[in-house]
C-alpha cells in the first residue's frame, strides 16, 4: 500500500471505529498505523485480567503527571492503552453513553451535528445490548453490550437497598430514558469475552483487502507540502519508514499522543515548538491544552460477611475461578470490578448530575508491586464504595518538551484547581458516608478502614480526597473541536484548523467532558466522523 487514500494513525477506541467504517465500501484503501501490538492476549480478552494490564508497558503507555498541588503533591499514573483496540483493550469496560446536554453543549459551543440528536443515532448504531432496542438503545451493532442483573453479589444489593434509604431512585438503565440514580452497570462484554474496539470494528476490517493495520509503529512526524498534509513518518523495529497519502490523514492517538505528534509537526503554539528546534508549520497555541479528567476515591470497609476477597484472594480460590472461566466463561473473572454505580447532584442547582458512583464487592488497600491488586484483595472481607466528579472546572494541559519522539510529554493535570471542584468533591463524599450510615450498609459494615472514622471535619476530608485521590482514566479535550481557531483546534468537521488534508477524529476534540465514562463518546465519535470524512470525501 505505497499511497493509500487514508492513513489513521492510532488503533483505538475511535481509530478502530474510523477504519471499519472508511473501509467498508471497499473502495477507499485505509492504512492503520499503531504503536503498540496485538491485542491477541489472555488478560487483555479476559474482562477481570485488565489488573494485569495496568503497569504493563507491552500494552500501556503508563504515563506519569508532573507533581500536581490539587493532589497533595502527587504524581498520579495514567494508564493509557498502547495495543489494538487502545485504551478499550485495558479499561474496566463499564458502557455508559453519557448525559444527552453533554452533547447540547457540544452543539451549543458552535458546533452542529454533535447535538444529543445526532449522537445518538451513532451510539445506537455501534451497540448491540442484549437488553433489547428501544429509542435509546440499539441492537445489532459492533458492540455486544451485557447485563449482570443475575450475578450481583449479595454485598451489591445491600448497596442498592442503602442506596434507596439514602434518597437515591433505582434505575434500570443509566443508557435508558433518565442517567440519574443507582443501579446495576452494563458492560461491553460478550459470553466472558471483552468486547474492545479492535475486536467490534479493526478485526472486521482487517479481513478486507483494502485495509492494512501495521503495529510497532510509532509514528514521529505528520509531513506537509506548505499547510497540507501529505504523509507521516513513522518508524517501527528501529527502522525510518515515510509513506504519503493520497487523500487525508486522520489523528486518533488520543488526548496525549494525538496533541503530542501535532506539536512534533510543527503544529502548537509556535514559540514552544521552535525553542524545540522544530520548523513550525502552524502556530495553534490551542494544542495541548483544556485538558479534562475526571478524579475518583474509594472509601473502603470491612465487611461482617464474605465478599470476593475470599473467592479471589487464596490460591484454591483463584485457581476454582480460573477453571470456572476457562471453562464457562464465567464467573468474576468475566466481569468488571464495578457491579453497581449511579449518578447523582451534589446540589439540586445541577441540571444534570455532576458525581458518579461505584460499588465493588471487594477490596484493595493492601498494594501489590507490579500490577492493579485486583486479583490480589485484601485479606479480610471487604468492599469499596467509589466516585468520581463528572464536570470539574479544573484543566490542565499537555507539554511537548523534546523533540525526540520517544520522549514522553508532560502531563499537568491541575487536579482540584477550581475551588467548585474541591466542594462538589467534598459534599459527594459525604454522600458516600450517608450511603454507608444507611440501615442496609449498617448492617454489613464492620469498620470503616479508608480514611477511617476518625477522618471527620471538612478539612479532613478534603486533605484525604486531595492524597488518596486519582484519575479514573478518562482525559479528554487537547484538540478540542469549535468554529474560532482562537480557542479551538479542529472545526466541526474535524478538521484542523487552518491546514488541510489533516483531521483528528478522538477524544482530545471534546469540547468539554461528558457526565460519565468516555469509551462510548470516543467510539461514536469515531464513527460519526467517519462518516463526515466520507461525506466530505464523496
Amino acid at each position: 500500500m505505497d499511497k493509500p487514500d487514508f492513513i489513521i494513525v492510532g488503533a483505538g477506541s475511535a481509530g478502530s471505529a474510523v477504519a471499519e467504517r472508511l473501509s467498508s465500501n471497499g473502495r477507499n484503501s485505509v492504512l492503520v498505523l499503531e504503536a503498540g501490538g496485538s491485542d491477541r492476549r489472555f488478560y487483555v480478552q479476559m474482562p477481570l485480567g485488565y489488573g494485569k494490564l495496568f503497569f504493563d508497558p507491552a500494552v500501556n503507555w503508563c504515563y506519569a503527571c508532573e507533581p500536581d498541588q490539587g493532589l497533595a503533591g502527587n504524581a498520579d499514573f495514567w494508564p493509557r492503552g498502547k495495543i489494538l483496540g487502545g485504551s478499550s483493550s485495558i479499561n474496566a469496560m463499564v458502557w455508559i453513553h453519557g448525559n444527552p446536554r453533554d452533547y447540547d453543549d457540544w452543539r451549543d459551543a458552535g458546533n452542529p451535528g454533535w447535538g444529543w440528536a445526532d449522537m445518538l443515532p451513532a451510539i445506537r448504531a455501534i451497540e448491540d445490548f442484549e437488553g433489547g432496542e428501544d429509542e435509546w438503545r440499539g441492537t445489532g451493532g459492533p458492540v455486544h453490550v451485557s447485563t449482570i442483573d443475575r450475578q450481583l453479589h449479595p454485598l451489591t444489593r445491600a448497596w442498592f437497598e442503602a442506596c434507596g434509604q439514602s434518597g437515591l431512585t433505582f434505575n434500570p438503565d443509566f443508557n435508558g430514558a433518565s442517567q440519574e440514580g443507582f443501579g446495576a452497570y452494563q458492560f461491553n462484554i460478550r459470553r466472558g469475552v471483552r468486547v474492545s474496539a479492535a475486536r467490534a470494528f479493526l478485526r472486521p476490517a482487517m479481513k478486507r483487502a483494502n485495509v492494512r493495520v501495521v503495529t510497532g509503529a510509532h509514528v514521529t512526524k505528520v509531513r506537509f507540502d506548505g499547510r497540507r498534509a501529505i504523509g507521516v513518518d513513522y518508524v517501527r523495529n528501529g527502522q525510518r519508514i515515510a509513506v504519503d497519502c493520497g487523500r487525508e490523514i486522520v489523528l486518533a492517538g488520543g488526548s496525549i499522543n494525538t496533541p503530542q505528534l501535532l506539536h512534533l509537526s510543527g503544529v502548537g503554539p509556535a514559540r514552544a515548538i521552535a525553542g524545540l528546534g522544530i520548523p513550525v508549520v502552524c502556530d495553534q497555541p490551542i494544542v495541548g491544552r483544556n485538558l479534562q479528567d475526571h478524579q475518583g476515591i474509594n472509601y473502603t470497609f470491612r465487611a461482617n460477611r464474605p465478599s470476593l476477597n475470599q473467592s479471589l484472594r487464596p490460591w484454591w480460590g483463584k485457581a476454582l475461578a480460573g477453571m470456572r472461566y476457562l471453562a464457562l466463561r464465567d464467573g468474576p473473572l468475566a466481569m468488571s470490578i464495578n457491579q453497581g454505580g449511579g449518578f447523582f447532584r451534589t446540589s439540586q442547582a445541577h441540571d444534570r448530575p455532576n458525581m458518579q458512583l461505584y460499588f465493588q464487592a471487594f477490596s484493595t488497600v493492601i498494594p501489590r508491586n507490579g500490577e492493579r491488586p485486583i486479583l490480589t484483595p485484601d485479606p479480610f472481607p471487604g468492599f469499596s464504595i467509589g466516585l468520581s466528579n463528572c464536570r470539574p472546572q479544573s484543566s490542565g494541559d499537555v507539554e511537548t518538551v523534546s523533540p525526540d519522539p520517544f520522549a514522553p510529554p508532560r502531563i499537568h493535570s491541575r487536579a482540584f484547581a477550581a475551588e467548585s471542584d474541591v466542594a462538589e468533591m467534598l459534599a459527594a463524599v459525604k454522600f458516600i458516608r450517608t450511603i454507608a450510615e444507611a440501615p442496609a450498609m449498617r448492617a454489613v459494615i464492620e469498620e470503616e478502614v479508608l480514611p477511617g472514622s476518625a477522618v471527620r471535619s471538612d478539612a479532613e476530608l478534603t486533605d484525604d480526597f486531595r492524597r488518596r485521590s486519582g484519575t479514573v482514566f478518562h482525559p479528554v479535550g487537547t484538540c478540542r473541536m469549535g468554529p474560532d481557531a482562537k480557542n479551538a483546534v479542529v472545526s466541526p468537521r474535524l478538521r484542523v484548523h487552518g491546514l488541510e488534508g489533516l483531521r483528528v477524529v478522538d477524544c482530545s476534540v471534546f469540547p468539554n467532558n461528558i457526565t460519565g465514562n468516555t469509551n462510548v463518546a470516543a467510539i461514536a465519535t469515531g464513527w460519526k466522523g467517519a462518516g463526515i470524512i466520507l461525506e466530505d470525501n464523496a
